[in-house]
């Protein structure tokens, strides 16, 4: 006998198979196009090229908002996000393609033309493999949802009297979905797995034999450690470096091709192969970076060791014309920086650098080369991958972030951070620490200073400083009492300037205020 509420349930899932197979004919789109990057040289990866596109577009407070959310995983919960949207919107193609399958293939059309357009515009691929991969997965996309509506439309009409033809429809259709499945999956983790093999530097890092620098950094004193636990370490390891940049996919040199030229507004422009650059005298610095788009109390900063040859250096062998102002790095995948030529020569250091702490530059740090500047954000100074260092005039030219809302000159704020006790930290009640690191590159940190739950302004112990450009931790004894406290803290510059306490945004040259936290203390 026929079960009307077996009938019903039948006949949701049978409307839910056509989203099903538009979301798995997208899928299958996305992983064919990482298959196509990985197998073919200067095959591109549209979910890439798109994400690439969407932040060169994106508005400034776009991209605050996911530092502010993802921090250093803004790249990735972009590119899952594409992917999903993807996905998302190849199921209501499904949907509508089962009547006007015309709409699904201008669906799907649109979406190739788009990556397509994505692929041309991306500087690191080819675009005649562009046009191929967004054509490949139009095709594949397509195809697949074809075979699958198909497959519904040669199924019994509901509801249905004889169960079996229900059945042998469903296990019909869930075949082919599984098989579109598998293939969506493969594609895209077979793809992943050679693009990360067919994308290494000819000659690897490895290989690499760093020269002595022939000035040293100075060794750094053992009572720049305080020694507590949680505190930002003096030397930030390779590893937990922050990145901020706007490559989604890394650059990869070609070492045996790789050149680093000196062009425009100078008299002797030339370039430089990796071993020229290393066989220039070496110095090596430490050096506070940090993001503009760090928060107050935010932990996009780091510091390490830098070694590389000095940027007035190279400018002087180029011979820098009167009317050059302004110093714009260009990398490989061609985002830009621009930065004053004072700034270079006002004693600061300024490096081209090719390590990173006693080793070669990590790939996701800028290999083989990248500008290093002290005092400066990293959005108008540290170029990665660099390509070329251009000479212009300060007024004529707009670097990447400018024209997004950005401040031309962006020297870094006095800043400090506690990071002892941590937030959302119960502490318990007796004598503890607080504990944190303080910065301000170029001028140096003279003191710090904590506040308990609005009263005075209290000094605390400071690390010894290992030179103006770096951060210093600092540390002061806490008798905590039961109850909630409010903890803040403000640092005071070499100059005599103390950080300000008003609360302001990123954008558009760096964040101020003091960095608040609300402990709560059990006894």
């Amino acid at each position: 006998m026929y079960d009307a509420r077996t009938g019903i349930g039948q006949l949701l899932r049978r409307e839910a198979r056509p989203a099903l197979a538009g979301a798995l004919a997208a899928a299958l789109a996305f992983g064919a196009t990482e298959l196509f990057a990985g197998l073919v040289t200067g095959g591109p990866s549209l979910i890439v090229a798109v994400g690439g596109s969407v932040i060169d577009l994106s508005p400034k407070f776009a991209r605050d908002f996911a530092i502010a959310v993802f921090g250093v995983n803004d790249k990735l919960a972009l590119l899952l996000g594409i992917v999903a949207i993807g996905i998302g919107l190849g199921a209501v193609l499904g949907v509508v393609g089962q009547r006007r399958f015309w709409v699904a293939q201008l669906g799907f059309v649109a979406f190739g033309v788009a990556a397509a357009a994505a692929g041309v515009a991306d500087p690191l691929l080819s675009p005649l493999m562009a046009l191929v991969g967004a054509a490949l997965a139009v095709v594949l996309g397509l195809g697949s949802l074809a075979l699958l509506l198909r497959a519904l439309s040669e199924s019994p009409p509901l509801p249905a009297r004889d169960p079996r033809l229900l059945e042998f429809s469903r296990r019909t259709f869930l075949r082919l979905a599984g098989v579109v499945a598998l293939a969506a999956a493969g594609t895209a983790a077979g793809g992943r797995v050679l693009i990360e093999r067919t994308r290494m530097v000819t000659q690897s890092i490895e290989d690499v034999i760093l020269p002595p620098p022939r000035d040293a950094a100075a060794p750094v004193p053992a009572t720049a450690d305080l020694g507590v636990e949680g505190v930002g370490p003096i030397v930030t390891p390779n590893e937990d470096f922050y990145r901020i940049d706007t490559a989604l996919h890394i650059p990869r040199a070609d070492l045996a091709t790789w050149r680093l030229s000196i062009e425009g507004l100078v008299d002797r422009p030339y370039q430089l192969t990796y071993d020229e650059l290393l066989a220039m005298p070496q110095v090596e610095r430490h050096v506070t970076l940090c993001c503009v788009s760090n928060m107050v109390g935010g932990d996009l900063v780091d510091n390490a060791k830098w070694q590389g040859v000095r940027l007035t250096e190279l400018l002087d062998r180029a011979g820098l014309q009167p009317d050059a102002t302004q110093v714009v790095g260009l990398s490989i995948d061609e985002f830009t920086v621009g930065f004053p030529v004072e700034t270079v020569y006002d004693g600061r250091d300024a490096l081209v650098a090719v390590a990173m702490n006693g080793e070669p530059l990590p790939l996701e740090h800028g290999f083989p080369a990248r500008l290093v500047v002290a005092g400066l954000y990293g959005y108008v100074s540290a170029t990665k991958w660099l390509d070329a260092i251009i000479l212009n005039r300060l007024e004529e030219f707009d670097a990447y972030w400018i024209p997004r809302g950005w401040a031309k000159e962006a020297p870094i704020k006095t800043q400090s951070r506690i990071d002892v006790p941590r937030l959302g930290e119960t502490v318990q009640a007796g004598r503890r620490v607080i504990a944190g690191v303080a910065w301000a590159q170029n001028r140096g940190i003279s003191k710090v200073e904590v506040q308990l739950d609005g009263g005075h302004w209290l000094p605390v112990q400071l690390g010894e400083a290992i030179s103006k450009d770096t951060w210093r931790q600092w540390m002061m004894p806490w008798d905590a009492v039961q109850g909630r406290h409010i903890l803040r803290v403000r640092a005071t510059d070499a100059a005599g300037e103390t950080q300000t306490g008003e609360d302001r945004p990123p954008a558009p040259d760096g964040a101020t205020g003091y960095h608040t936290l609300i402990v709560d203390v059990e006894a």
